[in-house]
């Protein structure tokens, strides 16, 4: 079992910058790969970024986010982190961090594990 835990979210103005940190618990070693999605108001929740338990074996982001974002992970610290620039009133969401996808790493029903999500909220 594996429990997950989003922090860093809050208000920022378009272009700002926010980190978001997902510490995981509940395993003895951090071999798995983490994904972070997202959910606006009445959309469906969508990929934002995954990362491998191997920084050199996989780092994958939607288009929407490329050049923008940027996800990564202390492996020592089970932890893993998006940062997000530039941001966009569009980036508004709740997000969303998960653990050990089994297929499709772009599908929210690939994942096994979530945070309860953690709130991001871009005025213009």
């Amino acid at each position: 079992q594996v429990q997950l835990v989003e922090s860093g979210g809050g208000l920022v103005r378009a272009g700002g910058s926010l980190r978001l940190s997902c510490a995981a618990s509940g395993r003895t070693d951090f071999n798995f790969p983490m994904g972070w999605f997202r959910r606006s108001p009445g959309k469906e929740r969508e990929f934002v970024a995954v990362i491998n338990w191997n920084r050199s074996g996989g780092i994958f982001y939607a288009d929407s986010v490329k050049g923008r974002f940027t996800i990564s992970r202390d492996n020592a610290k089970n932890t893993v982190f998006l940062q997000m620039d530039k941001l966009k009133p569009e980036d508004t969401a709740v997000y969303y961090c998960s653990a050990d996808p089994q297929g499709d790493y772009t599908l929210p029903s690939a994942y096994e594990y979530w945070g309860q999500g953690t709130q991001v909220t871009v005025s213009s």
